[in-house]
């Protein structure tokens, strides 16, 4: 009998919308190289790769009358060219033409009479490069059985690996009366199974109602937005400046940092590279919202979504051997110092690294493969589950390994994460870090948040504040006691060479004015030489005698 879809899984098919496609994707630069990477070479190392993935061939199928959840099938008729597709850019392509490409092809909804994913070959980048834009439904990925394509396809050398030659072949897909009548057998002698599927036909039931509200507005639209509560859970406060009416078109930014800064930040302050990010976007949330005109006050804050990774549970064995579980974060936007705004963070993410279930990022990043784009996709289903409590934009941050990895002989150079928005959110941020550096990528509503990239230089400008705070404050004071004497001798070098470039600086301004006061006391004595005009002189006042007092004896 076929894999039947959990319930999350068929929620989250029901609530992928026009609006709200439930899809994650991934977009992975590389250096072309002097072989040139070629869309024959990507066919090629996916069809040896996919054997990994099986569920990336098999498609999604109805029970008859909805009366169980659906199954997965092997689509018979599995065309990788289809899901394979070869796009160029103007060349030389940059960055912003390839940011508006991936921004319309991640509003598009997914296929759903095939499998559920797409990559893109995308040629013409500047500098002899190349990008793969992917996206996978998020009911596709699961951590468990099926993994992200994208964490199959790269190798840790330069090397091309032989093709094998392909030899899958799709399993016979059941009939319909078949699939019927297995499931009604299988609830009858399983009364969970059979409550299960009562609650996956109300679901599909509740999702069609979320889709015709979305089409026709008004009265179905107010039973859509029922229905969508109902699958989806809390939204988004009403006055949270992120929330509001989500379209069907997306707008995509990103940045690049590198990751010693972050590192350089921990260091100085005893926190953690996810702590210094998590203090950078609110500080970013901060200076965007101010520039936007919205209210901010010393108590303003904003909820996020962090999932977070966290040791399996015994009962539950993944292939990634950690789970993602939810964790609400409150980013301190109305603080307005850098530092204090870290602090904050960094005591709000305490209580989980007190659970004594964390997982550090060393363990992450040492995953095989490239992990980050399955743990982002786990992260966007945690945020997907039916009960949830408020939030206001979704965060996931993810470490990769920190050593250059390879697509069939074309090194990655950048990897930016691409999370959907979900019902009422109108902005989501993925972080993955990669060989030296941290990629920010940034998903919002077009037609609501036009300014994403004055957000993206935000980012930039509060890493730089908390940089402020430590490593140029270092190079300008005297080490402290734990440096070494190398560093120490360094520290008074530059220090003398500072006091003596003042000095010359104080002693050429004591020159000037000097030089000025010379200057004025010759043209002071100048002008005490200079005769008036006769006319210029005033005659001089004429006094009368003063009269002396009169006394006793003149009285008389």
């Amino acid at each position: 009998m076929p894999e039947r879809l959990t319930p999350l899984e068929v929620s989250m098919l029901a609530l992928d919308t026009a609006h709200t496609p439930g899809h994650v994707g991934t977009v992975d630069v590389f250096d072309a190289g002097p072989d040139e990477f070629d869309y024959e070479r990507l066919i090629a190392l996916i069809r040896e790769r996919i054997s990994f993935v099986p569920r990336y061939r098999q498609r999604v199928r109805s029970i008859p009358a909805r009366l169980a959840g659906p199954v997965w099938v092997d689509d018979e008729s599995f065309d990788l060219t289809f899901h394979v597709r070869r796009s160029a850019l103007p060349r030389p392509g940059t960055m912003e033409q390839l940011r508006e490409f991936v921004g319309r092809v991640m509003a598009r909804r997914l296929d759903r009479s095939r499998p559920l994913w797409e990559m893109y070959l995308v040629e013409g980048l500047e500098n002899n490069r190349f990008a793969l834009v992917s996206k996978s439904h998020l009911s596709l990925v699961d951590g468990i059985d099926t993994v992200d394509i994208g964490q199959v396809l790269l190798d840790s050398d330069a090397l091309v690996h032989a093709t094998p030659t392909n030899t899958w072949q799709p399993l016979p897909e059941p009939s319909s009366a078949e699939l019927l009548v297995g499931a009604l057998w299988r609830g009858a002698q399983d009364p969970a199974l059979a409550l299960e599927n009562v609650r996956g036909t109300l679901t599909g039931a509740l999702g069609i109602a979320v889709a015709v509200g979305e089409a026709v507005g008004g009265v179905g639209g107010a039973l859509g937005e029922l229905a969508g509560t109902a699958l989806r859970g809390g939204r988004p406060r009403s006055d949270s400046p992120l929330a509001g009416p989500v379209s069907e078109q997306r707008r995509v930014a990103t940045v690049a940092a590198s990751l010693d800064d972050f590192k350089a930040i921990r260091q100085e302050h005893d926190h953690t590279v996810n702590d210094v990010v998590l203090a950078v976007i609110a500080g970013a949330l901060r200076s965007w919202l101010l520039t936007r005109g919205e209210s901010v006050s010393s108590s303003s804050s904003v909820t996020a979504l962090v999932p977070m990774s966290v040791a399996e549970d015994t009962d539950e064995p993944t292939s990634l051997g950690s789970q993602v579980a939810p964790h609400l974060q409150n980013l301190p936007i109305g603080e307005p110092s850098a530092l204090m705004r870290l602090h904050q963070v960094a005591y709000a993410t305490q209580a989980h690294k007190d659970t004594g279930r964390a997982i550090g990022a060393r363990t992450l990043s040492d995953i095989a493969g490239f992990a980050p784009t399955t743990l982002h996709a786990l992260g966007v289903r945690v945020s997907a589950e039916t009960i949830r409590k408020q939030h206001d934009v979704l965060i996931t941050n993810v470490p990769g390994p920190q050593v250059p990895l390879f697509a069939a002989g074309s090194q990655m150079v950048a990897s930016y994460p691409v999370l959907p928005l979900s019902a009422g959110h109108l902005l989501a941020i993925g972080v993955t870090s990669y060989d030296g550096e941290v990629f920010f990528g940034l998903t919002a509503d077009r037609n609501a948040i036009s300014d994403l990239d004055v957000l993206a230089q935000c980012l930039v400008d509060s890493l730089e504040e908390l940089l402020d705070t430590t490593v140029r404050a270092v190079s300008s004071r005297q080490p402290t006691r734990k440096a070494s004497p190398a560093a120490k001798r360094a520290a008074a070098k530059k220090a003398a060479a500072k006091a003596e470039a003042a000095q010359q600086a104080a002693a050429q301004k004591r020159a000037a004015v000097r030089k000025l006061a010379t200057k004025a006391v010759e043209i002071g004595a100048t002008g005490l030489t200079a005769k008036k005009p006769p006319a210029a002189r005033r005659p001089a006042k004429k006094v009368a005698p003063r009269r002396p007092p009169a006394t006793n004896k003149d009285a008389g």
